[in-house]
Formats: C-alpha cells, sequence, structure tokens
C-alpha cells in the first residue's frame, strides 16, 4: 500500500481562503501544538497574503510569529511558506537584492521549504527567487500553476497538459535548483483529466528522484476529485486542510480525503480519531471569527470565471467593508472576458487581483465613450504590456492599445528583475534611506517589511497598527424611542425622515430622491466637511467613480488645482485610484476624510471652477 504523504494547509491557506489571512496567532497555536502531537509534520504556516496581512491587520510582526511557530512544533516539522516568484510575499515586484533577502530572513527565522511560483508561468521569474532560496539553504519547491478555462472558452495552448510539461521542460533547461515540484491549481478548476495527464507526463520526465505535490481548491467542488486523480498519476504530497477551514473555497479536509482512499492501494497513513481531536481544538479555537458564508460554498460559477479560493473571500470581505458586495456577481460574469483577453494567465495572485480589477472597474464604472475599457493601471494594464513578464499567449490587441494609450507605456519584453533592479525606487538601499529618514532601526528584517508592506509597513515600524479582524459580534439590541425607531434630521435646513434599521446600529436617509446609510460607531462623531469661502465662479462637485476607502486627501481647501491634478486616493479591491481634477479651478470643499468608506457617486470635494 502507498503512503500518500499531505501538507496540512490549514494555517496559512486555510486562514487566507476562509478569513481573508486575518487571525491572531494567539488564537490558533493550540490547534497547531495539537496537530504536530497527532503525528502531522508538514505544515504551511506563513508567506503569501499571511505575510502582509499580520501588519495590515492583526498587529503582529510576521518574523516574531516565525520564531514562534518554530518553538511551537519543534525543531523537526517541514514549516513552509509561499512566495510569489519576483513578488515574493508582497503584491508588487522587487528587485533582486530584496528577492535575495527574502530567502535570507526566512531561513534565519525557522521556515524549511519555500513553495516558489509564477502567475505567468513564466519560468525567468522564478530565477533569481529560485536560486536565492538554494542558496540560503532552504528546500525549494518550484511550481507550475493551473487554471481550467470555461467551458466554450478554449484556448488551443494555455493550460493544457502540454502547456504544463513544456513549462517544466524550461525549468529543467534552466538550471534552477529545486528539491521538489509542486502544480498549484488556486482556483480548483482544472479538469481531474488535465491533473492526471499533467502529472503523469511529469513523473515520466522527472523519474523518481523529486517529489511531486498537488494543491488545489474545493471551490468548484473538485478538489476531492483531482486529488485522486494527482495521486494515481504519481504525486506524492497533497494539499489538505482540517475543519473547520476545510472545503469551500479551502483544501479538501483531511479526513474527507483518507475516507476517499479507504479500500484503495493508497492511504494518508494516520490516525483519524487523532485528527478529529484536533479538528475539534481547530473549530474551538476559529469559533470567535466571523466565518463569511461564501468561503464555505462550492460556487459553480468559479468553472466559468476562475476566482482562487485566496481572493475569492478577501475580494468579498472587501467587498462588504465598501459596501458594494451587490456587484460581486457582475465582476465574476466580467472576469471571463477579462481572462481571455488577458492572455489567459493563472488566476492566482497576483494576478487573480488583477483580473478581478479590472472586472471591477468594467462592473462598476463601465466602459469609456469609445467603448474602450477603463484600464486599471498598476496591475492589469502593466500586465498586458509586459510588465510582470511573459502572458501565456499574447493578450489581446485591442487591449494592449487601450493600456498604452491611457497608461503612457510602450509593451515590454524585459525580464521583470531586470525592469526593478534599474529602479531607483526600489530595492535595500532605497528602502533603507526611508527608515532613515523614518528614524527608525535599519535592520534587514526592517528593510524587508518596508519593501514588502509599502507605506502601510512604514507606519507600522513608526507604531501605527490598525486591527482589522472580523471577529463575531453579538447583535447591538434595538435603540428605540417614542417614535418607534423614526426620527428626524436637518439637512441644509430641511426636515428629512431618517429611518434606524432593525439592528439598531444604521440609519437611512432620503434626500433629494437619493437614499444614504449611515452607521455610526459608539463615541465617534462624523467628520465636518472642511470647507472655504466661495467666490463667484461655479461650484463642481467631484464625486466618487466607485466605492471605496479614502485612503489620502492630497489637496487642502484653498488649493488651487490644474485640470487633472490629483486631489484625493481612494482604495477598492487592494486598488488605488487617484481623483482628479475635471477643471482648473480652486478646491472650496472637502467632504471626506482618510479612512471614510464612500460609494459610487458620493461627493468628495467641490471645486470652484475659474
Amino acid at each position: 500500500m502507498k503512503k500518500i504523504k499531505f501538507m496540512d494547509c490549514s494555517f496559512r491557506d486555510g486562514f487566507q481562503s476562509c478569513l481573508g489571512a486575518r487571525v491572531k496567532t494567539e488564537d490558533f497555536l493550540p490547534a497547531l501544538e495539537a496537530a504536530v502531537k497527532a503525528g502531522i509534520n508538514h505544515i504551511e504556516i506563513g508567506g503569501g497574503a499571511r505575510f502582509q496581512a499580520l501588519y495590515f491587520y492583526c498587529q503582529e510582526d510576521a518574523f516574531e510569529m516565525m520564531d514562534l511557530w518554530r518553538k511551537t512544533v519543534g525543531p523537526d516539522v517541514n514549516l513552509q511558506t509561499l512566495a510569489r516568484g519576483v513578488n515574493v510575499v508582497g503584491l508588487s515586484s522587487q528587485s533582486s537584492d530584496i528577492i535575495d533577502l527574502h530567502a535570507k530572513l526566512f531561513k534565519k527565522h525557522g521556515i524549511t521549504t519555500i513553495r516558489n511560483f509564477d502567475a505567468l508561468n513564466d519560468v525567468r521569474n522564478l530565477d533569481v527567487s529560485g536560486r536565492a532560496i538554494a542558496k540560503h539553504g532552504l528546500k525549494h519547491q518550484i511550481t507550475v500553476t493551473m487554471m481550467g478555462l470555461a467551458p466554450n472558452l478554449k484556448e488551443a495552448y494555455a493550460h493544457t497538459p502540454k502547456f504544463y510539461t513544456d513549462r517544466l521542460q524550461e525549468i529543467l533547461d534552466s538550471g534552477i535548483p529545486f528539491d521538489s515540484l509542486a502544480f498549484k491549481d488556486a482556483s480548483g478548476t482544472s479538469t481531474p483529466q488535465t491533473v492526471y495527464d499533467t502529472i503523469k507526463q511529469a513523473r515520466a520526465m522527472l523519474g523518481s528522484d523529486k517529489e511531486i505535490q498537488f494543491h488545489t481548491h474545493d471551490t468548484a467542488g473538485m478538489a476531492v476529485s483531482c486529488n485522486m486523480a494527482a495521486i494515481e498519476a504519481g504525486a506524492d504530497v497533497i494539499d489538505l486542510a482540517m475543519s473547520p477551514l476545510s472545503g469551500g473555497t479551502c483544501e479538501a479536509d483531511i479526513l474527507v480525503m483518507y475516507q476517499r482512499l479507504r479500500g484503495t492501494e493508497y492511504t494518508l497513513d494516520i490516525d483519524p480519531e487523532k485528527i478529529l481531536e484536533v479538528e475539534k481544538i481547530f473549530e474551538k479555537c476559529m469559533d470567535k471569527y466571523f466565518m463569511p458564508p461564501e468561503s464555505m460554498q462550492v460556487s459553480p460559477k468559479i468553472i466559468f470565471s476562475p476566482m482562487p479560493g485566496g481572493a475569492l473571500t478577501a475580494n468579498t470581505q472587501m467587498m462588504r467593508d465598501n459596501n458594494c458586495l451587490d456587484k460581486y456577481d457582475a465582476c465574476i460574469d466580467e472576469m471571463r472576458e477579462v481572462v481571455a483577453k488577458g492572455g489567459f494567465g493563472t488566476s492566482v495572485t497576483p494576478v487573480s487581483q488583477f483580473y478581478f480589477q479590472q472586472a471591477f472597474r468594467n462592473a462598476v464604472q463601465g466602459k469609456n465613450a469609445d467603448g474602450s475599457w477603463k484600464m486599471d493601471p498598476k496591475g492589469y494594464g502593466k500586465m498586458v504590456l509586459g510588465y510582470f513578464g511573459k502572458t501565456p499567449v499574447p493578450p489581446d490587441p485591442t487591449v494592449v492599445k487601450w493600456a498604452q494609450e491611457q497608461l503612457g507605456l510602450e509593451p515590454t519584453t524585459k525580464s521583470v528583475v531586470e525592469i526593478n533592479d534599474a529602479n531607483p525606487q526600489l530595492g535595500v538601499k532605497y528602502n533603507t534611506e526611508l527608515l532613515e529618514k523614518a528614524g527608525l532601526p535599519v535592520t534587514d528584517e526592517n528593510i524587508f517589511i518596508v519593501a514588502a508592506c509599502g507605506d502601510k509597513g512604514l507606519n507600522f515600524l513608526k507604531g501605527d497598527r490598525p486591527m482589522g479582524i472580523r471577529y463575531k459580534e453579538a447583535a447591538p439590541a434595538k435603540k428605540a424611542d417614542a417614535k418607534g425607531g423614526a426620527y428626524t434630521a436637518t439637512i441644509d435646513g430641511k426636515a428629512v425622515a431618517v429611518q434606524l434599521n432593525a439592528a439598531g446600529d444604521a440609519y437611512t436617509a432620503t434626500v433629494n430622491g437619493k437614499s444614504f446609510t449611515v452607521k455610526v460607531a459608539e463615541g465617534a462623531a462624523a467628520p465636518a466637511a472642511a470647507a472655504a469661502p466661495a467666490g463667484n465662479g461655479a461650484l463642481t462637485p467631484l464625486a466618487a467613480p466607485l466605492p471605496g476607502t479614502v485612503v489620502k486627501v492630497v489637496a487642502e481647501v484653498g488649493t488651487e488645482v490644474a485640470e487633472g491634478d490629483v486631489v484625493l486616493v481612494i482604495e477598492a479591491m487592494k486598488m488605488e485610484t487617484e481623483i482628479k481634477a475635471a477643471k482648473a479651478g480652486i478646491v472650496r470643499e472637502i467632504n471626506v476624510s482618510a479612512s471614510q468608506v464612500v460609494a459610487a457617486g458620493d461627493t468628495l470635494a467641490m471645486i470652484e471652477e475659474k
């Protein structure tokens, strides 16, 4: 009987896929310790979104947590992290010295293995990162990323077994050192037959010397079938997870896969009773966290628009935060065309985010008057121009033309590292200068935090450590008054009826035919609009083109702006959108403040035309 190894992904991909990676380390340590005692010796613990999330939402330092994880599991457990090729653990690509620093620091802080992947399967993006991982004494798991194409949307070459094995041959020809090979299907949309054929051919190419590991999610309901296909084709290791984070947008459950293998020639070689007890402990650890319902569902929509498990819940949570979850279905509908016209890069970070950001723009902002898309300037638009590497097939020429015109950039075939190494605003030297300017200690760890996390990383080191974890909350008691929940507000001298919702935590007012929902936090007052005396010119409102959160107010009241000058910046779906003055004038009002959530169409500022 062949023993199939597995990696428990509960403590990294489980957190990312079901909880947007927002989990406090102290909350899951009992389950981590119990898992090791139950015989689980290969655990995915960090990297991917779990690196940035610790700084952005959890008030924790990732390197301190790595040390704690290693202390908890002991010296022998294989602790594995996830790296995005030249992006390592950030959403932005890095220069070669930061890529090298990533491997050096992860080895220093107790990591055993790094899975190294590139969403475009551009082997050049795996070269510098892979060699750095091997150089610093970590086990390098090189990866080919997979994705199923929507029915009736067939590309003759992209995402076929031949495409994947051609990428493996490129890896072998490149001489990149690696210890094992992974096939990673983050959206769970590949067919079992494609998985079987790919791994069967890969096994023939590699012989028996290298381990092959297979990774998939259950978002489209295919995880158990695809895992079985991988095993029968010759995979040595599969990725699994534990309840309450298994299934749905995460990996198949350890016990479910154990049950599937019973009576076959394969086994997971576990004590199911011990695993059941660990799952009970893990469920108790996670009980206080809000679990989005979509994270536990199988979604047939994903077959048509491949949204990876690790991005789906993060995106829906951000849409909740920005009061636009009603746009989710429209975004998924848009993704099919966005994927096809973008060159069929695998829908996994960061490309999955590029896809969703462009689909979000298409769904919320619509098209330009000439039918062109409003191109995402930092993600999708630059991707189709080649700034993140070579796409599996050439992007649609029309989309490339739109990107050139709107972004003012020419297509490139240069490697990402070549581009980044020539950028003076990247690298160890630049990030060292940022730390020195801020009066912060210059350490390898701090340099990397700022490089990977940008301004948010710098703010974290300065002491600005916001909490963004979503715990379950008891419904607040309904606030009643003599009018049974009805109130009156005075807006611009006019009495307006205001209705309190059933939960007692939000009010709805209708002004000039438009409804506004207002949530009031305890002890907090709504920010007053900053204003300056108006002159004789006409006041023009500057409206939000899409829902989001104000991250920066650039222009002050009284500032003279030219047409096209940036007045504010809002963020939605990890995408910053500059809000620019439509005409030259003077800023007379700023109606919002940083961190405020705005809806599409909300007035952000008033500009007096010159």
